[in-house]
């Protein structure tokens, strides 16, 4: 009798869920994997909580749900994000086999061998830049960047590469998006932004002259498919030693190639 009147209640609690807490609690469970992509790859509830700005007790029952998923691993008191998250995140387009970063590779390759200087692939994602791929050597400027990092794109070179070719509405947008000053060197200028693209889409050369780090110079040329940028290359070297000039040709016929095979 009595375990028929709780079947009863719980097939009534079913019914009566509210689908909107049920897709809240999935938004909030995405603040917590967002909260991830700072610089500290293990982090204790607390810390979760406080930067997702959600409960303790609720970020608790959340990460319960997300170890039991494999999207999120528990080591002592504190979390970090799966391994499974890595296996998923690589089967992202760009990622995937034959995909952007897969194709570029050997191109990314080729440059470094020629420049022993950093080589960054990056795609545009709104008023930023997304590093999909990044070729490092021992001896090479240290840039500091990383691989799935976003990073401003009206002050480096594969933001402004990409940004020439897309239509004017993106452009503003991004602009809109604001300017801060991070160096001496930043633009902060639209005015001087819009020209610095009209050059780019001329030479198909773009610029970072210590715009985002001080001491570090790039230049960048976009990966075209009829007509947008797919992506971007970039060579990074420290700024007092870095002559652009003498790699600029070489990045543009890099790129040309890698287009044409993305577009085949």
């Amino acid at each position: 009798m009595s375990i028929a009147i709780e079947d009863r209640k719980t097939k009534k609690g079913s019914h009566d869920t509210d689908p909107t807490e049920g897709r809240a609690s999935v938004l909030r469970a995405l603040q917590l994997l967002d909260v991830f992509t700072g610089d500290q790859p293990t982090l204790g509830v607390s810390d979760i909580g406080r930067r997702a700005g959600i409960p303790t007790s609720t970020v608790h029952r959340l990460l319960s749900h997300l170890v039991k998923g494999d999207f999120v691993a528990k080591e002592g008191s504190s979390y970090r994000l799966s391994d499974r998250l890595f296996e998923l995140g690589n089967k992202v387009g760009h990622s995937r086999p034959k995909g952007l970063r897969c194709t570029a590779a050997p191109f990314l390759g080729e440059l470094f061998g020629a420049t022993r200087l950093t080589t960054h692939l990056a795609v545009l994602d709104g008023p930023q830049v997304l590093i999909v791929d990044k070729v490092v050597g021992l001896s090479t400027y240290p840039s500091r960047t990383d691989i799935g990092g976003r990073y401003p794109a009206f002050c480096t070179s594969l933001g402004k590469a990409m940004l020439a070719f897309e239509p004017e509405a993106q452009i503003r947008a991004a602009i809109a998006a604001g300017m801060p000053r991070r160096t001496r060197h930043t633009l902060t200028s639209p005015a001087a932004l819009l020209q610095e693209l009209a050059q780019t889409r001329t030479t198909r050369l773009a610029y970072d002259r210590e715009e985002a780090t001080l001491g570090q110079m790039c230049v960048a040329a976009p990966i075209l498919c009829d007509g947008r940028a797919v992506g971007a290359i970039s060579l990074s070297g420290a700024a007092h030693s870095y002559d652009v000039a003498a790699h600029g040709a070489a990045l543009v016929r890099i790129t040309a190639q890698l287009g044409r095979k993305l577009g085949s």
